[in-house]
């Protein structure tokens, strides 16, 4: 048997900073799309305040969190099962449901594809079509479920990212609830990745997910609420869903902390709002500059970062790697299934950070065609 590929993604600032002898703090992360604003300043207060519980073992129903969450999706808790951040839940999700064949739309975040190969599962791509801005194929993969191929089997599942990692396109609720129609017919598994849907909350489907007993919605707390390095995710499904997920979690997902800032990250609404508010300004703008650089196309974003092809001649692993000398972290597209050699994607940070990597970028491009 081979070797299972480690996924390669964003966010290790540690092999970065061992790599090139720098502290973690002069190194500038737009690899990973994290609230440029950070947690809510209620969250470092919260962790402060719940030093006392420490000493004990978290709560392994995450009780207060669960509460927290079904009040504000109207939604009862059983409907909800926390994890140890998203990724926890989807590797869970192949054994827990017993999908042996997945389809994903590619390019898409590669942990999928990773859950699947260990558990000796099967997955078919179906690529989002760049001349199309790499647009979800909603209406393909219904034709998939309603029409499968002469002598092809219906798969089990179809996992959907929206807004989808890297390309950052992302669908209307109505079509991923056409979707999620089709999927209850066939008898599918549909599991829909709404990591990044807190920055277009109005293509979200969680609060209608457990009305289907086929349909799976994961959530983190990781990228808009700024607590990646707490690990908080959760599922929003149908009861007895929740009950087969459960038996493939270990007791202790999510420690003490975790739940404290989960909880005091989730109240603090006016921090939301500001978040929102600075995200679509800031990436609105840092689109236009982005895209007046010669050569250079982007693509449409409903989340925090960007993806972008750079000029022909270019290679996403080669600027990468400049970019990375100058402590600027960005994530190389250039390997990812349905992507091309000379794609990438930057998060959305600071103004100061994003001007930063603006000029840098600017001008190494500059120099490739003095």
């Amino acid at each position: 048997m081979a070797p299972i590929k480690k996924p390669v993604h964003g966010g290790d600032v540690h092999a970065a900073s061992r790599e090139l002898g720098r502290d973690v703090t002069e190194l500038v992360d737009f690899s990973a799309s994290i609230n440029p604003l950070g947690p809510s300043p209620k969250v470092w207060r919260a962790i402060t305040g719940a030093r006392h519980l420490v000493p004990h073992y978290p709560d392994p129903e995450c009780w207060e969190l669960r509460q927290a969450l079904a009040s504000r999706w109207r939604i009862e808790p059983a409907r909800i099962l926390m994890g140890n951040g998203s990724i926890e839940l989807i590797y869970a999700l192949p054994r827990a449901l017993k999908i042996n064949h997945l389809v994903l739309v590619q390019p898409t975040f590669s942990e999928y594809a990773a859950s699947m190969a260990r558990t000796g599962g099967r997955v078919t791509a179906m690529y989002a079509d760049r001349d199309e801005q790499y647009a979800l194929p909603i209406d393909r993969l219904c034709r998939l479920l309603e029409r499968p191929a002469k002598g092809s089997r219906t798969p089990d599942g179809i996992l959907l990212c929206n807004p989808n990692s890297p390309t950052g396109q992302a669908c209307g609720a109505d079509d991923v609830m056409k979707l999620a129609r089709a999927a209850q017919r066939r008898g599918v598994w549909l599991i829909i990745d709404e990591t990044f849907a807190d920055y277009c909350p109005e293509r979200s489907i969680l609060p209608l997910a457990s009305a289907w007993s086929r349909v799976v919605v994961l959530r983190s707390l990781t990228k808009f609420y700024g607590l990646p390095g707490l690990r908080v995710g959760y599922a929003v499904t149908a009861p007895a869903v929740i009950q087969q997920l459960r038996r493939e979690l270990p007791p202790w997902s999510v420690n003490a902390m975790g739940q404290a800032a989960a909880l005091a990250a989730l109240r603090d609404t006016a921090h939301a709002r500001k978040s929102l508010r600075f995200v679509e300004k800031e990436r609105t703008r840092m689109a236009k500059e982005l895209a007046g650089l010669l050569g250079c196309t982007l693509f449409p974003a409903h989340a925090n970062f960007l993806f972008m092809e750079l000029p022909r001649g270019w290679h996403g692993k080669k600027l990468t790697e400049q970019l990375r000398r100058e402590g600027l972290l960005i994530r190389d597209c250039s390997s990812v299934p349905g992507a091309n050699r000379r794609s990438i994607r930057i998060a959305v940070r600071s103004r100061q950070d994003n001007d930063r990597l603006l000029k840098a970028l600017s001008g190494m491009l500059s120099e490739s065609r003095s």
